[in-house]
């Protein structure tokens, strides 16, 4: 038997997480993951996992935070405003029912947005639909009305 993905946690660059079942996860499509294996400025060792690209479209069901997410704005706003206000998605877990997890990084460039330097990636756009789902789209390419135009 093949495990089965449960939920993907989502890695903010401020350290916030946000988890999302399964059950809330419609269309998806993450693009080209890879595997590399080095050492960033004198840490450890490690294996990494980015990818080319990534969307999703989430359900409105999964705005809100779970009990072991870490998070200061979500508790306030709401996953769904807070992933709007913040382009800061910076890698995601996908966790197994074998309780495994696989770590992908994102593409990501500074947006350089005025005080918040370091924290928005210029290739993450996001959006709500009429229907009150998220689309987040992180692609150096296109952004989420590229990909989305039709919810919108």
């Amino acid at each position: 038997m093949t495990k089965q993905m449960t939920s993907f946690r989502f890695y903010f660059r401020n350290k916030e997480t946000w988890t999302i079942n399964r059950e809330n996860i419609g269309d998806l499509w993450i693009k080209q993951i890879t595997t590399s294996f080095g050492r960033i400025n004198g840490g450890d060792f490690e294996k990494i996992n980015p990818c080319e690209a990534f969307r999703i479209e989430i359900l409105e069901e999964a705005d809100h935070v779970q009990t072991d997410d870490i998070n200061l704005g979500g508790l306030e706003l709401g996953m769904f405003e807070r992933a709007l206000k913040y382009q800061d998605i910076e890698k995601m877990a996908i966790s197994f029912d074998d309780a495994s997890e696989d770590l992908i990084y994102f593409p990501y460039e500074d947006k350089g947005t005025p005080g918040q330097e370091g924290l928005d990636n210029k290739f993450q756009s996001t959006k709500i639909s009429t229907d009150g789902k998220l689309y987040i789209v992180i692609n150096p390419d296109q952004n989420v009305a590229d990909i989305y135009k039709d919810k919108f």
